[in-house]
Protein backbone atom coordinates (compact mmCIF):
# COMPACT_ATOMS: atom_id res chain seq x y z
CA UNK A 1 0.00 0.00 0.00
CA UNK A 2 1.61 3.73 -0.77
CA UNK A 3 -0.09 6.96 0.53
CA UNK A 4 0.97 10.30 -1.03
CA UNK A 5 -0.23 13.63 0.50
CA UNK A 6 0.98 16.46 -1.24
CA UNK A 7 0.87 20.20 -0.60
CA UNK A 8 1.16 23.09 -2.90
CA UNK A 9 1.90 21.23 -6.16
CA UNK A 10 1.14 22.05 -9.82
CA UNK A 11 -2.19 20.35 -11.28
CA UNK A 12 -0.03 18.57 -13.93
CA UNK A 13 1.63 16.62 -11.11
CA UNK A 14 -1.11 15.22 -9.50
CA UNK A 15 -2.70 14.55 -12.64
CA UNK A 16 0.84 12.42 -13.43
CA UNK A 17 0.14 10.80 -10.31
CA UNK A 18 -3.39 10.02 -10.78
CA UNK A 19 -2.45 7.45 -13.74
CA UNK A 20 -1.07 5.04 -11.05
CA UNK A 21 -2.80 6.19 -8.04
CA UNK A 22 -6.80 7.06 -7.07
CA UNK A 23 -6.83 10.94 -5.63
CA UNK A 24 -9.80 10.34 -3.38
CA UNK A 25 -9.59 13.72 -1.48
CA UNK A 26 -7.15 16.90 -3.64
CA UNK A 27 -3.03 15.94 -2.97
CA UNK A 28 -4.04 12.48 -0.96
CA UNK A 29 -3.07 9.80 -3.72
CA UNK A 30 -3.96 6.09 -2.10
CA UNK A 31 -2.49 2.77 -4.74
CA UNK A 32 -0.84 -0.44 -4.44
CA UNK A 33 1.87 -0.25 -6.86
CA UNK A 34 5.27 -2.56 -6.87
CA UNK A 35 8.20 -0.79 -5.34
CA UNK A 36 9.83 0.16 -8.40
CA UNK A 37 6.71 2.09 -9.84
CA UNK A 38 6.56 3.74 -6.06
CA UNK A 39 10.13 4.75 -6.15
CA UNK A 40 9.47 6.09 -9.54
CA UNK A 41 6.80 8.14 -8.65
CA UNK A 42 8.38 9.68 -5.72
CA UNK A 43 11.30 10.67 -7.83
CA UNK A 44 8.82 12.29 -10.20
CA UNK A 45 7.51 14.23 -7.41
CA UNK A 46 10.82 14.82 -6.01
CA UNK A 47 11.61 16.56 -9.21
CA UNK A 48 8.56 18.32 -9.65
CA UNK A 49 7.46 19.23 -6.25
CA UNK A 50 8.74 23.04 -7.02
CA UNK A 51 7.97 25.12 -3.80
CA UNK A 52 5.41 22.27 -2.47
CA UNK A 53 5.79 19.80 -0.50
CA UNK A 54 5.02 15.61 -0.18
CA UNK A 55 4.39 12.93 2.66
CA UNK A 56 5.08 8.88 0.98
CA UNK A 57 3.75 6.04 3.39
CA UNK A 58 4.48 2.68 2.29
CA UNK A 59 4.46 -0.67 4.02
CA UNK A 60 7.71 -2.29 4.40
CA UNK A 61 9.21 -5.00 6.80
CA UNK A 62 10.11 -3.28 10.31
CA UNK A 63 8.40 -2.87 13.73
CA UNK A 64 5.74 -0.13 12.55
CA UNK A 65 4.85 -1.99 9.17
CA UNK A 66 5.55 1.48 7.17
CA UNK A 67 8.11 3.78 6.19
CA UNK A 68 7.90 7.65 5.85
CA UNK A 69 9.72 9.54 3.76
CA UNK A 70 9.19 13.88 2.86
CA UNK A 71 10.35 15.66 0.11
CA UNK A 72 10.03 20.10 -0.22
CA UNK A 73 8.52 22.31 2.37
CA UNK A 74 6.35 20.31 4.63
CA UNK A 75 4.95 20.67 7.77
CA UNK A 76 5.95 18.10 9.37
CA UNK A 77 9.06 16.46 10.33
CA UNK A 78 10.04 12.43 10.79
CA UNK A 79 12.28 11.88 13.72
CA UNK A 80 13.66 8.58 14.58
CA UNK A 81 13.61 7.53 17.92
CA UNK A 82 15.63 3.85 18.51
CA UNK A 83 13.90 2.36 15.37
CA UNK A 84 10.15 4.12 15.30
CA UNK A 85 9.49 7.38 12.99
CA UNK A 86 7.84 9.67 15.11
CA UNK A 87 6.20 12.95 12.80
CA UNK A 88 7.21 16.12 15.28
CA UNK A 89 5.61 19.77 14.26
CA UNK A 90 8.15 22.05 14.66
CA UNK A 91 7.40 25.39 16.42
CA UNK A 92 6.71 28.37 14.76
CA UNK A 93 9.20 30.98 14.28
CA UNK A 94 8.23 34.40 15.65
Amino acid sequence: MVVMILERVSPSLRGELTRWLLEPKAGVFVGTVSALVRDKLWELVGQRVGSGGGILVHTTDNEQGFALQFRGDTTRLVRDFDGLSLVTVPPKQS
